[in-house]
C-alpha cells in the first residue's frame, strides 16, 4: 500500500521533452496560463488523459453495462464545467488540455477581471486573498466547479487595500 506520508505522483511527464514542437507548445501555455513549472502543466495533461481513459472504457463496455456508468461520468465532468448537459462520450474524448486549463482557480480569476495578468490572480490566491463562498483557497490549480464560479469573491480588507494604499 505505501507509506501515507508518501503520496504517489499525480503526473506523468512527456516520453520525449525536448521535441522543439512540444517545448514551444508548453512554453506558449505556461506563459498564457500563468503556471509556475511544467510539472502543472504535466497534471493538467493528466488529469485530461485518465478521463478520456475512462471514456474509452466506458465504450469497449457493452450497452447495458456502460448506462449507468457512462451518466455518472458525464454528470461529473458537467459539474466541473468541462462538457455541457447533453454531451456525449465522444465529446468527452475531444477534451482538450486547455479545457481544464480554463477550470483553474487562477485562470477564472484573470478571466473575469479581478486581477490583469495570470502571474498576479495566482499570487492574489496564494496570499490567501481570495475565497469561494465562506471558504479561503489558497491553490491557484483548484478545479472550479460550475456552481461554484459565481461565489469566488475577493476579501473585503484587501479590497479596501487595493482602494486606498496610502493608509497600508
Amino acid at each position: 500500500m505505501g507509506d501515507p506520508k508518501k503520496s504517489r505522483k499525480t503526473f506523468r511527464r512527456p516520453r520525449q521533452i525536448w521535441t522543439t514542437e512540444l517545448l514551444s507548445s508548453e512554453l506558449y501555455l505556461i506563459g498564457s496560463y500563468g503556471l509556475r513549472s511544467k510539472r502543472e502543466l504535466w497534471k493538467a495533461q493528466t488529469k485530461i488523459a485518465d478521463i478520456r481513459n475512462q471514456a474509452r472504457e466506458l465504450l469497449a463496455l457493452t450497452v447495458e453495462a456502460r448506462q449507468v456508468q457512462e451518466t455518472k461520468l458525464l454528470n461529473y465532468l458537467n459539474k466541473l464545467g468541462l462538457v455541457k448537459e447533453s454531451a456525449t462520450v465522444d465529446d468527452v474524448l475531444n477534451l482538450k488540455l486547455e479545457d481544464i486549463l480554463e477550470r483553474r482557480l487562477q485562470t477564472i480569476i484573470m478571466k473575469k477581471g479581478i486581477s490583469k495578468s495570470p502571474q498576479q490572480s495566482r499570487q492574489l490566491v496564494v496570499h490567501g486573498h481570495v475565497s469561494i463562498g465562506e471558504r479561503i483557497i489558497n491553490i491557484p490549480g483548484y478545479i472550479v466547479k460550475k456552481d461554484e464560479e459565481p461565489a469566488i469573491v475577493l476579501h473585503d480588507e484587501f479590497i479596501t487595500r487595493l482602494q486606498n494604499p496610502q493608509t497600508s
